[in-house]
């Protein structure tokens, strides 16, 4: 073997893999803190499903999904904007994607917001010791709601290609049945051809069949030919008969 082989790895090279792997690894999670961040991620699919999927209908638990998706990443973006570290359950939106869906303002509590009230006003104040809850519920609405967007483009995709099918089947049907009209229409013409030349070929057969009287030869004899007629016995009167 050659001896680039089996020399040693570079140290520089190695170092730089090892702080490009800490770059995109991020800091090192305990196995304590991976095993929460798995009950707490648990506990948001099961305010989903069954807290706000099965109570609600379809439309409605996707409309309220977008809204607290909506709400999360605003305040993940900004989290010092203090127009998305609230909502008011007042506000019609609000109103009727989150207090009156069933299930969704359970959601919203568990990312840390809280009820309070500000000049007579009912809020919900998001607490900021809740960043890792709010940043978990944000990644499990943003997988439900992209995992029943792509559930809803195959249903779609599906239903397309079974009306596909069956446009294609009644187009089938009808070419199949033009098709049968055209051929019996030939068919039709051929026997209507073949029985016109077979009256043709019987009158042509009835014509040559039927025996017509000819002349005679010219140099044809008539019977009796080369005899002469002999004229008849001349009459004789007889004498009256003897009487004594």
């Amino acid at each position: 073997m050659s001896s680039e082989t089996n020399s040693p790895p570079d140290p520089e090279f190695l170092a730089a893999a090892a702080q490009r792997r800490s770059a995109t690894t991020g800091p090192a999670v305990s196995g304590f803190e991976l095993l929460r961040q798995h009950e707490q991620r648990q506990k948001f699919r099961r305010l989903i499903d069954p807290g706000i999927l099965r109570p609600n209908s379809h439309e409605a638990a996707m409309a309220s999904l977008k809204i607290l998706s909506k709400i999360s990443e605003n305040l993940l973006r900004e989290p010092e904007n203090p127009k998305f570290r609230q909502f008011k359950s007042t506000n019609d939106t609000i109103r009727r994607h989150l207090i009156e869906t069933k299930g969704a303002l359970e959601y919203a509590i568990e990312m840390g917001f809280r009820p309070e009230v500000k000049e007579f006003q009912p809020l919900y104040v998001w607490n900021e010791r809740k960043s890792e809850e709010l940043r978990l519920g944000a990644q499990i609405l943003q997988e439900t709601i992209e995992l029943a967007e792509k559930k809803s483009a195959r249903s779609q995709t599906s239903a397309a290609e079974a009306k596909a099918a069956t446009e294609a089947v009644k187009r089938n049907a009808l070419l199949a049945f033009m098709d049968d009209r055209k051929t019996k229409m030939l068919r039709d013409q051929r026997d209507r051809h073949n029985r016109e030349v077979r009256a043709l070929h019987r009158q042509s057969v009835d014509g040559e069949g039927t025996i017509s009287p000819s002349p005679p030869p010219s140099n044809a004899e008539m019977p009796g030919s080369g005899h002469v007629l002999s004229s008849p016995d001349p009459v004789v009167d007889e004498p009256p008969p003897y009487r004594d």
